[in-house]
């Protein structure tokens, strides 16, 4: 059974650690060293996701297998999307980023927090859920054309000095 819940500001450091590692997990070998480092201390401290727990703008929900066992993985949203420029949606939601820990991933974690992002903006009006993707993560590409979004536009993500090019998906509700 897997536990799904919002985060409190005790969940700092946890969903810290656990961006951290999903995200070097998969992306480490892209990045210089320096790049990297500044890109987790910006995005992935404590501070910073304790931050973001704060913003009434901002929504992480987490997995868990049972009270008190580690996260297992976590969705973060935006309820006002950055990237309204690239859509006629009125009302976007932002998935802004869905990461499982690496040992877990294939278990459908993913799913539960796609499933409930997607009720989330539905119950809030929203017309669209907006994301962006790594041009070269197919394997995240593939997970989110199964529930049907689709590319909408060329965009960029930047680690440190380091421009990524991305794509930018949507699904319209």
């Amino acid at each position: 059974m897997t536990l799904l819940r919002d985060a409190t500001p005790d969940d700092a450091e946890a969903l810290a650690r656990l961006g951290r590692e999903s995200f070097c997990h998969a992306f480490e070998d892209l990045y210089r060293p320096q790049d990297l480092r500044q890109f987790l201390e910006e995005t992935y401290s404590a501070r910073a996701i304790a931050q973001e727990i704060a913003d009434p703008g901002i929504r992480h929900q987490l997995t868990q297998d049972a009270p008190g066992s580690p996260l297992s993985a976590f969705i973060k949203v935006r309820y006002a999307s950055p990237y309204t420029e690239y859509s006629d949606a009125a009302n976007p939601l932002c998935l802004g980023q869905l990461y499982t820990d690496p040992a877990r991933t294939g278990e459908g974690l993913g799913a539960v927090l796609v499933d409930w992002c997607l009720d989330l903006a539905r119950g809030r009006g929203c017309d669209a859920v907006q994301l962006s993707v790594y041009s070269e993560n197919y394997g995240a590409q593939r997970f989110y054309q199964r529930y049907g979004f689709g590319k909408i536009a060329d965009i960029v993500f930047w680690v440190g000095e380091q421009r990524d090019a991305e794509f930018l998906y949507e699904l319209r509700l």
